[in-house]
């Protein structure tokens, strides 16, 4: 039994989208673990197998092993090397390669297909970056036909009919490198108006996605858009700037820009200066940095908290901290690998907010409570000792819950030897990966009125999962072997149940499932009562898992390390196997990985290999 160590008085946070927007830049070599990889040497079409999972076996298992059914196949007019994915709800499914593609319906039928240079009227070929935006009749599939001499052409293709929308070449320099990680610098499209914002070198324009047509321009606002949020309430889009590596040496004067617009006519409403850098992450190119709009106060989350004034701008407070480790100190302090996903983002509850600290140079970390309105600092927590990272905390009553340890993003290069043709080869190979880091992995509660320490569990053995919380009154966590639970008002732990006694491997994640607990492991789940920790079952070893994915009622474990992307369908009420489907293909959606996408309600799988797709049913 873990004990608990009171303290009372001492020192003591895929979806259904009307817009979705998915890119296409090598898509084959930027996947959930960007793992470049060479060219096989014969040309073999990949393979997707809709197989029946290796049944269970042992005590309190899961009762049944299914299989997914094949609803179709049918076959794109060309490869889909570039693009392959599907709509929210698989009546729209897109193939495409370098200066193609071809649209299937929901029951395999085609509705169009064609080369880029036919359909477009500006010839648009050979396109090094492509993106689709879903829309509830269809959408925009963007075309990038990056030429040299200032005569760049873009076209936006209707998905429903294959017919071009509008084509320009008044648009240069839009690409970076940096495109190849499946966003564009300086073109963001913004759903709200359904309109692209396109970065030039004097200014800043927006277009109308269906026609092309210019809406407005301001040559207030220079840069790229590093990251934008719409006030729907007052028709403005506020946005801060970046220095884009495409249009970089073009840029002079540049500043630190936060503009509020307003969207019908591009008249500046309030233009403010921003402290700190906007970064990128080192492999994805994520921008670390973030916009949030609460009541009358926008909240720009870049170097820490800064609060501004939403109708003009006024700077109100801030609160300046490292928002993550960046890489910075330590083990991790190398150019080749850096350290994401490691504090909490800033927590609102009523008129507070509770935000997650780095110290000093001694990299400590610790909690303090916010007045929103003034910024005013109510209480700030001691150091806690031991923490690499809190990546989670929670309001429970009078208690602030913070979860100290548990999985951190490492991104990085790493050196690989791969087979070739002419035998092996090292190269350097991008990857993003969960790792856990050791440190002081425990359960620690503050109490809301002082920020002083009410309760801190032992010390987690190997590896702390993230909390469910049941109301105010209790809390559930895993270490990889075992299951917990804690009475968060006075810290007693409730029950220590052996995780490893259900053959699934060690615990990774937990959820909240009704009356249980389902702890996501490595090889498969188990779920535990949440009244008394008793195990309600387990599906044993159903296979390797690195990944989770919750879509409308329908949950799945993932394996996307290696060569091979295997999604199993599970009935999370009793354990159930529902199938499996693995693929070896190219493409697939960004968020489901290699040759596989998923409708919005997580019905229908589609899974792509080479020019055939596959349509399968989870629910038989």
């Amino acid at each position: 039994m873990k004990k608990i160590g009171i303290l009372s008085c001492a020192l003591v946070l895929c979806s259904v989208f009307t817009a979705n927007a998915q890119f296409g830049k090598l898509m084959d070599k930027v996947k959930a673990k960007l793992k470049t990889e060479t060219a096989k040497p014969n040309d073999e079409a990949p393979k997707t197998v809709t197989e029946e999972p290796k049944k269970p076996s042992g005590k309190g298992v899961g009762k049944k092993s299914g299989s997914f059914a094949s609803v179709w196949e049918s076959e794109f007019d060309n490869k889909a090397t570039v693009l392959s994915v599907t709509n929210s709800d698989g009546s729209y499914i897109l193939g495409t390669d370098d200066n193609s593609a071809t649209v299937l319906d929901g029951f395999g039928k085609m509705i169009w297909s064609g080369d880029y240079k036919k359909i477009t009227t500006n010839k648009t070929n050979n396109c090094e970056y492509q993106y689709v935006i879903w829309k509830e009749n269809g959408g925009y599939l963007f075309l990038f036909d990056s030429r040299s001499m200032g005569t760049d052409r873009i076209a936006v293709i209707d998905m429903a009919t294959g017919k071009e929308m509008w084509n320009s070449e008044a648009y240069q320099n839009l690409l970076s490198k940096e495109s190849e990680q499946g966003d564009i610098e300086t073109v963001k499209y913004i759903s709200e108006l359904d309109a692209f914002l396109i970065s030039q070198k004097a200014s800043v324009v927006l277009v109308k996605a269906k026609t092309g047509e210019r809406i407005w321009e301001t040559n207030r606002f220079k840069g790229g858009v590093g990251k934008y949020i719409y006030d729907s309430k007052r028709n403005e889009i506020v946005m801060l700037n970046f220095k884009p590596t495409s249009l970089g040496a073009l840029f002079t004067g540049f500043k630190n820009q936060l503009v509020k617009i307003n969207a019908s006519n591009g008249d500046i409403v309030w233009d403010a200066t921003f402290v700190g850098t906007v970064e990128k992450e080192l492999i994805t190119r994520k921008f670390i940095v973030d916009l949030w709009i609460k009541d009358n106060k926008l909240f720009l989350y870049l170097n820490g908290l800064q609060v501004y004034n939403i109708d003009n701008g006024q700077k109100l407070w801030e609160a300046t901290y490292e928002n993550d480790m960046e890489g910075g100190g330590g083990f991790m302090s190398n150019k080749d690998q850096k350290i994401y996903r490691t504090l909490a983002d800033p927590l609102f509850v009523d008129n507070s907010v509770y935000i997650t600290m780095f110290g000093g140079r001694d990299r400590a970390k610790y909690i303090e409570k916010h007045d929103v309105e003034s910024g005013k600092l109510l209480w700030a927590s001691e150091k806690i000792t031991g923490a690499l990272c809190i990546p989670h905390i929670y309001k429970a009553g009078n208690k602030l819950v913070a979860q100290v340890g548990g999985k951190v993003q490492v991104q990085g290069y790493r050196n690989e030897t791969v087979a070739t043709i002419n035998g092996t080869a090292k190269v350097r190979v991008a990857f993003v990966e969960w790792q856990y880091k050791n440190q002081k992995n425990s359960v620690l509660a503050l109490d809301d009125t002082n920020g002083k320490t009410a309760w801190r569990s032992e010390k987690f053995d190997k590896r702390i999962t993230d909390f469910v919380l049941d109301g105010d009154k209790t809390l559930f966590a895993g270490d990889g072997d075992e299951f917990y639970g804690y009475d968060i008002a006075s810290g007693n732990q409730l029950f220590d149940v052996k995780h490893n006694d259900a053959k699934v491997g060690k615990a990774v994640d937990v959820l909240d499932f009704d009356d249980k607990v389902v702890v996501l492991s490595e090889k498969g789940l188990a779920a535990y009562f949440k009244k008394d920790g008793s195990r309600a079952y387990t599906t044993g070893k159903i296979g390797h898992a690195n990944n989770f994915h919750h879509i409308g009622d329908n949950y799945f474990l993932q394996d996307n390390e290696g060569s091979t992307n295997a999604f199993i369908g599970v009935d999370m009420t009793n354990g159930n196997v529902k199938g499996k489907v693995v693929s070896k293909g190219k493409g697939g959606s960004p968020v489901y990985g290699n040759g596989i996408d998923i409708t919005s309600d997580g019905e229908y799988i589609f899974a792509f290999k080479g020019r055939k797709v596959e349509k399968i049913k989870v629910n038989n």
